[in-house]
């Protein structure tokens, strides 16, 4: 054992006699997570007095300073939750506390910062990231000459942060196998690495990153401390661009390794999360599962095994909510969610014929279409199956001299950047319908729809309603086919179409636009 690793050690000790001025020890709760057949059990810092594990830190940091150094204040940067942990102590010492904040941070971050903290904190917002709010911080402290609260490269800090493996170790539910840790700057997984490989020897300390956060992974695998040229934002409690001066030894000392994870990942995570025990983490709280369905997948993972994640926060913007639902799909068991593009000839009814050919028990999640110009079309499809699922997609395709193509992260997909040609556009309508949300029901319609029209545009996303919602566009051979489609399309209200109503002329004129004396018109 390192000289640092027992000074951190000591920190953890002494933390245990100051942080529950503040705060009750946080439970662990059994994750049911089908197809995954380890123990999963999660430490439940959503339920801390802050809901995020960030007061401990904050509030040994600073309950650890003398008398005349808390009355004169303390400074601190933070992305959200340390700033709550800081408002908190703040209150609860009766001292002053400036949290620095990037402007970016979410008003519900920002909010819960000055409930914990009310006379007692001011917010200064600046910059538009943690590093920039950081240095602003670090400016302000050695101007005044205030204490700066570091949100994890202290080792008071980590010594806080780490009496959270100290509930786990005495709740009796271990030892575990398996320990997922996120990391951000790597306070939470030094702290409670130090702790378990102290008690529990055997244990497998995993840190977690994000793939565009990884600056822990790369200071150990290169040596040194280097700065990222890029950090992605999705997970904000973890959006660090450099390894800690103090961290990157203990994480390099006590980390038996390191794994990456996407945002899609983490999303899928929360929506386990949800589905186990009906709770939302916010993103940088749900990396540590994230992780462990990873490895799970890719067969790292014995069934059996005892594995810990710590659920490290729950303070995310509500309206974060929708990206989080499109990017988590609906994985389920050993299922997936892929976009495929298909090249299809500009021939009527072939998407029909595509989508009935999907194999059984293959869920269509989402389609984007629309007609362009060529004698080719190319549709994407959401579909969520098994690896066997997906090859035998690949083999009815390839009968017909078909190939799909994975375009799962194309930035057009993943912003449904839907094209379509209204130039090539014969008496078109467009609908909005909904539908029971059930296997055929979409194609049930079309067959009747068939009759009269071609489809030329196609919107459409899996919300988890038991209706769905899409938006159709069909064109006619004339207008009298138009006509008796739109006659037909009232008399289906009800029956196969639970509602169907056509664009306003004001929504019409602005999807078709203004036609030119040479184009088909739209009436």
């Amino acid at each position: 054992m390192s000289e640092l690793e027992q000074k951190l050690f000591e920190e953890i000790l002494r933390a245990r006699q100051r942080v529950y001025a503040v705060g009750e020890p946080t439970p662990l709760q059994q994750l049911y997570l089908p197809g995954i057949e380890a123990q999963v059990f999660a430490k439940r810092e959503d339920l801390g007095p802050i809901k995020a594990y960030k007061w401990r830190g904050a509030y040994n940091c600073m309950a650890k300073l003398t008398p005349e150094q808390r009355a004169a204040g303390v400074v601190a940067a933070s992305a959200g939750n340390h700033g709550q942990g800081v408002a908190l102590a703040a209150a609860k010492l009766g001292c002053k506390a400036w949290v620095f904040m990037p402007r970016s941070t979410p008003a519900v971050k920002q909010n819960a910062v000055r409930m914990h903290g009310g006379e007692h904190v001011e917010i200064v917002l600046v910059g538009d990231s943690y590093d920039a709010a950081s240095v602003a911080a670090h400016e302000y402290a050695e101007k005044k000459h205030l204490t700066f609260v570091h949100p994890y490269d202290d080792l008071t800090t980590m010594g806080g942060q780490g009496t959270l493996a100290d509930e786990v170790v005495m709740s009796g539910s271990g030892a575990f196998d398996r320990v997922y840790l996120q990391i951000g700057g790597g306070g939470l997984a030094s702290g409670c690495a130090c702790w378990f490989k102290r008690f529990w020897s055997e244990c497998r300390c995993i840190g977690v990153e994000g793939v565009d956060q990884a600056s822990m992974k790369l200071a150990v695998e290169t040596g040194e401390r280097r700065e990222l040229s890029y950090v992605d934002v999705f997970c904000d409690g973890t959006a660090v661009r450099i390894a800690g001066e103090n961290t990157f030894p203990l994480c390099r000392e006590l980390i038996d390794e390191f794994v990456t994870v996407t945002n899609d990942e983490v999303s899928q995570a929360m929506r386990a999360v949800w589905n186990s025990i009906r709770v939302v983490p916010e993103p940088s709280g749900a990396m540590g599962l994230a992780a462990l369905m990873q490895d799970w997948d890719n067969g790292r993972i014995r069934p059996g095994e005892k594995c810990l994640v710590v659920l490290s926060g729950a303070n995310m913007d509500f309206s974060q909510l929708g990206v989080v639902a499109s990017r988590g799909g609906v994985r389920e068991s050993n299922r997936k969610l892929r976009y495929l593009r298909l090249p299809m000839r500009t021939e009527r009814n072939q998407i029909l014929e595509y989508l009935a050919s999907i194999p059984e028990g293959v869920q269509l999640v989402d389609v984007q279409y629309g007609r362009i110009d060529s004698d080719m079309q190319y549709p994407v499809f959401g579909v969520l199956g098994t690896e066997e699922q997906f090859a035998q997609i690949d083999s009815r395709l390839a009968k017909h001299n078909m190939k799909a193509r994975d375009v799962t992260n194309d930035e057009d997909v993943i912003f449904r950047m839907i094209s379509y040609d209204r130039v090539h556009l014969s008496h078109p309508v467009f609908f909005v319908i909904e539908f029971p949300e059930r296997p055929g029901a979409f194609l049930e319609f079309m067959r009747v729809m068939g009759e009269y029209a071609n489809l030329c545009y196609f919107n459409y996303r899996y919300s988890g309603e038991s209706v769905g919602r899409a938006l159709v566009g069909l064109e006619f051979a004339s207008r009298e086919d138009r006509d008796a489609c739109r006659a037909r399309a009232e008399q289906l209200k009800g029956t196969t179409i639970q509602r169907i109503h056509e664009l306003s002329d004001e929504v019409r004129h602005r999807v078709l636009g203004r036609m030119s004396p040479n184009e088909k018109s739209p009436c």
